[in-house]
């Protein structure tokens, strides 16, 4: 599918790859971005971002990513102020809780569990989020077709969608990530499954996994860490950069060829 003049939604579009991602979309030709966050700071990203590609409209929301009610606000506002459905969708918004699963105090010797409430955030934000950011674009372009009198897609038409999911390399698994390489993990089903159902309206659906990459939730993970744990295992030995990511995103978006999950994770290979 053709990046140029589509309408886009990005969430977690403040800063890192989201960030990145908006910015690719307008250099590639994207007519108009929805810029999506729970920080503030999404509308001067939108400002920003409009500055420098004027070509291209960009608007921003402030919000729960995993707010039914706002999501379907976003969607409806977004289509009247654009003139057009969203037709490209990157979920990228993301938080983590990272301790191990079981925990032995030192002092005590009891054991202690993985909060079950943060396991749920992380589930909420990760994974059922960016899942139905991607079915309410679907089931509005469905809506639309039927509306037409469209009934199953044929490849004459182009494809009319895609979503791109942000994935990780620790959906391998990660030590201290239990419920955070989970819900990568279960992108890569979601995203498998949503593309047998999408494509009946022309919908694709894929997956592409970064690296440690620099973005504010990895820099809090602290230098010395880093430079210890991290860029010894990474072929580069750096980080990843957003707009690499930003990169590989794009091509799954504009490539039809390309499906299932797509690693831009810079060689990565972990310690057992």
């Amino acid at each position: 599918m053709q990046i140029q003049k589509k309408v886009a939604v990005v969430t977690g579009a403040a800063s890192g790859i989201g960030r990145a991602v908006a910015e690719r979309l307008a250099v590639s030709g994207a007519g108009a971005v929805a810029l999506v966050d729970l920080a503030d700071g999404v509308t001067a990203a939108a400002e920003e971002l409009a500055s420098v590609h004027p070509e291209t409209m960009f608007a921003a929301w402030v919000g729960d990513t995993s707010d039914p009610i706002f999501r379907a606000r976003v969607f409806d506002e977004a289509s009247n102020r654009f003139g057009d459905l969203i037709q490209i969708c990157v979920p990228a918004a993301g938080i983590t809780r990272d301790r191990l699963g079981a925990k032995i105090d030192r002092e005590t010797g009891k054991c202690s569990l993985y909060p079950p409430e943060d396991f749920r955030l992380v589930l909420e934000v990760n994974l059922i989020a960016p899942v139905y950011w991607a079915l309410e674009m679907v089931g509005r372009l469905a809506e639309q077709r039927k509306a037409k009198g469209l009934k199953k897609w044929s490849p004459e038409e182009g494809i009319q969608a895609v979503t791109v999911m942000i994935g990780s390399v620790s959906s391998r698994g990660n030590r201290g990530q239990v419920s955070y390489s989970a819900t990568k993990s279960g992108l890569v089903g979601a995203a498998a499954t949503m593309t047998q159902e999408g494509m009946f309206h022309g919908a694709r659906c894929g997956v592409v996994h970064p690296g440690f990459t620099d973005t504010p939730m990895v820099r809090s993970m602290g230098e010395e860490l880093i430079a210890e744990h991290v860029l010894p295992h990474t072929n580069l030995g750096r980080l990843i950069r957003t707009e690499e990511i930003a990169d590989a995103v794009c091509f799954m978006v504009s490539n039809s060829a390309v499906s299932g999950s797509l690693w831009a994770d810079a060689g990565w290979q972990p310690t057992p």
